[in-house]
């Protein structure tokens, strides 16, 4: 299934698609349609020696799919995508994850929408785009992640492991997960808005002080491996 987003000022023309309702035809859109498919299904859905834990490199994608309610859209345009074009597509794709959870309210905390960027080498305007938009994805109760070619984050468990250095470059909308706390904790809003998503019956002036306290300064905010407090057994919620 395919959809266009509801007029906007400025719509990007970008189709957004039920991957898993029909993979096949997905993949068929472009190549790196399918080189998306392939590494959902032959990397983040199955374990890895490197991972550092057991299980799926990404338990949420595999949800995702598995449910059906993994949604992608094509950028194409590669290096010729300036920041502000990704940065529209970004903003477009906010406003149709937003859409999907409303029209499945039951799913809404498996939904995943990933907008790719065939094509595009020029992966420092992927981090600029994730920097600029983070605070607001962040401020919904919702992660926004970065993935492309060579990306170096750390992984949770094993700092030498980079879980989002993807065949593809892309950006990532998805549920924020008890397990995001190494992901926020650099920035007191972004921390705020983690306890308001995890613990909303503390009194507000409460979690504004636990944000304040629990905030990262400098260098340590970007340890993701260090930041991780929760256990093995202790899955995401």
């Amino acid at each position: 299934m395919a959809m266009r987003a509801s007029k906007r000022k400025a719509d990007t023309g970008i189709q957004w698609w039920n991957v898993y309702d029909d993979p096949h035809r997905w993949a068929r859109l472009d190549p790196a349609a399918g080189r998306l498919v392939r590494w959902v299904d032959e990397h983040l859905a199955r374990p890895h020696p490197e991972l550092g834990r057991d299980g799926a490199v990404c338990p949420f994608v595999r949800h995702s799919s598995t449910r059906r309610v993994l949604w992608a859209g094509l950028v194409t345009g590669g290096d010729a995508l300036g920041v502000a074009d990704i940065d529209a597509a970004v903003a477009e794709a906010i406003e149709v994850y937003g859409g999907l959870r409303g029209r499945t309210p039951a799913e809404a905390r498996s939904l995943t929408l990933i907008t790719i960027f065939p094509g595009l080498t020029r992966t420092d305007r992927i981090d600029e785009v994730h920097r600029a938009r983070k605070s607001e994805v962040v401020s919904r109760g919702w992660m926004l992640g970065q993935f492309y070619p060579g990306c170096d984050v750390p992984g949770l468990w094993n700092r030498e492991f980079h879980p989002l250095d993807a065949p593809v470059p892309m950006l990532v909308l998805r549920t924020m997960m008890s397990t995001d706390f190494p992901f926020l904790a650099g920035r007191a809003d972004w921390l705020y808005a983690y306890f308001t998503a995890l613990a909303p019956d503390l009194p507000k002036k409460l979690r504004w002080a636990i944000a304040e306290r629990m905030r990262v300064d400098g260098p340590a905010a970007e340890d993701i491996t260090a930041l991780r407090v929760h256990r093995a057994a202790e899955h995401a919620r």
